[in-house]
């Protein structure tokens, strides 16, 4: 999808017929054909170029139409989100407009009144480059009758000068370490986690006390989860999830600018804990979670899929199967246009699993709906996803015969994925897709001793006991139990 498609479905069917009133004030001219590109967009029509101009150049006015429609698009949308938020900051940023104005006006005292509930509101929620462009804008007009004493204000700009610094290391620092996860999803890099935290510290010289703030605990935490999602093993950030646990119980009623942060710690902490399944903990955690999100619209419909998506695997792995795949269907059928799509597809590939544990042949309709391509998906969702998503489309196809099909997407697998795994020393991957193999190619396998051993090793290894890992080596066990996947998994949980 392109740039100005992509624009055009943020909006609302309200939101286009504004745009569209928007653009008909801004035409001079009858022959402009912005108002009919924008419908060409909404049909999804291939042949725009051709239906807008009939001449040889019509290449460079088509582009040139484009780039003017996507300009007024950006544009509407800063206006309608500038008047429509009820954020804080969005107050804040009034004031400050407003009182610039009036400054500039010499309507004087009404406009240090604002300037000065602007700057409150701009400490209250920590946004110091915003506190910034009001002190400055007070210093600018300090010599005007009314205006505040010039000691005191240089000193609380010197402040925020400090504070500004201190937030530009912590995320120079954050930044860092989100470039060394990307080298590990993206080509397999070699990292130990505390390392480079220390290392990141270090670097960026951040004291202790930077660390203990909601937006640090957020960005360690989720460096943290992302590290242990790589490396299949939550025991390795249990540490961190212990800190952070303690700081979030300290925290009674979070304000308003840090409702963001604590409803995202909880829902790393309610992964943690159904990675590690302790199912009960982890459900625990998503109902404060969801206390937080209803206080607020914006915060639930920016977590509601992602809530939803782990409460359906806590009622999966806890026995529930038919009441997962029914929130996990209504989630996706009530789905948003402003929806992330890496939302959508972790909705539609867990899904696909649980349809396929439970021997559904509805799984193999959810996996046409995965259409994006391996490229995509690797950078979108990580190598790790893809994986998975590959390797579970393997075993769909050959749970229900399509044997010629599997084989040749194992194929496929090998050959982009192999030298991966190797570099990141997950033979293991490899093995288990041996197995599979044999079993395509000669399915009585299943009922040799020896198979079932090689199998079984793979189950009682340490670092195979993430839950996802296990689903996958039930799919195996359950071709000689006569059982299905679903069956074997639970078994092997509850036994774990």
């Amino acid at each position: 999808m392109d740039s100005l498609s992509e624009l055009v479905d943020l909006l609302s069917d309200a939101d286009k017929r504004l745009f569209k009133q928007y653009l008909q004030r801004k035409n001079k001219r009858n022959d402009v054909k912005n108002l009919l590109l924008l419908d060409l967009i909404k049909t999804d029509d291939i042949d725009f170029s051709e239906k807008l101009y009939q001449s040889e150049k019509s290449k460079d006015a088509y582009h040139a139409l484009r780039k003017r429609l996507q300009d007024n698009l950006l544009l509407f949308l800063s206006q309608k989100t500038f008047e429509n938020s009820n954020a804080e900051t969005y107050d804040a940023l009034r004031l400050v407009v407003v009182g610039r104005f009036l400054l500039e006006n010499d309507v004087i005292k009404v406009a240090f009144k604002c300037l000065d509930k602007a700057e409150r509101l701009a400490g209250h929620l920590e946004q110091f480059n915003l506190l910034n462009e009001i002190l400055l804008l007070k210093l600018q007009y300090a010599h005007l009758p009314g205006a505040e004493d010039l000691k005191a204000l240089t000193a609380r700009f010197l402040k925020n000068q400090t504070e500004m610094q201190r937030e530009a290391m912590l995320n120079m620092a954050y930044a860092f370490m989100r470039q060394q996860l990307q080298e590990i999803h993206l080509k397999g890099k070699i990292v130990n986690l505390t390392a480079l935290i220390i290392t990141t510290i270090r670097k960026y010289k951040i004291a202790v006390k930077d660390l203990m703030t909601y937006k640090s605990i957020y960005q360690i935490l989720f460096i943290a989860n992302e590290y242990a999602a790589i490396q299949q093993n939550y025991s390795l950030i249990e540490r961190y999830i212990n800190q952070t646990d303690k700081f979030i119980q300290e925290q009674a009623n979070p304000k308003e600018p840090y409702l963001f942060y604590h409803i995202s710690i909880l829902y790393y902490l309610a992964n943690f804990q159904l990675r590690q399944k302790d199912f009960a903990s982890s459900t625990s955690y998503l109902k404060e979670m969801m206390n937080l999100m209803i206080t607020d619209g914006r915060y639930h419909l920016l977590f509601y899929l992602r809530y939803h998506l782990l409460a359906a695997l806590n009622l999966f792995f806890t026995g529930d199967a038919n009441n997962a795949i029914l929130l996990l269907q209504q989630s996706l059928a009530h789905a948003k246009p402003t929806s992330k799509l890496e939302d959508i597809e972790d909705l539609r590939i867990s899904l696909t699993m649980f349809l396929a544990m439970c021997n559904d042949k509805g799984s193999l309709k959810q996996l046409t709906l995965l259409t994006r391509t391996d490229a995509w998906y690797e950078k979108k969702m990580g190598m790790l996803w893809t994986i998975r998503k590959n390797l579970m489309e393997i075993l769909v196809h050959a749970q229900f015969d399509n044997i010629e099909l599997a084989m040749s997407r194992l194929s496929s697998f090998r050959r982009r994925y192999k030298k991966y795994l190797l570099k990141t020393s997950e033979e293991r991957v490899l093995s288990y897709l041996k197995l599979v193999e044999k079993y395509l190619l000669k399915p009585g396998v299943i009922n040799e001793m020896a198979y079932k051993k090689a199998v079984l090793n793979l189950l009682h290894e340490p670092r195979n006991n993430d839950i996802f890992t296990l689903s996958f080596i039930a799919w195996l066990m359950a071709r000689w139990e006569k059982k299905t996947p679903y069956d074997i998994v639970l078994l092997i949980v509850n036994t774990k």
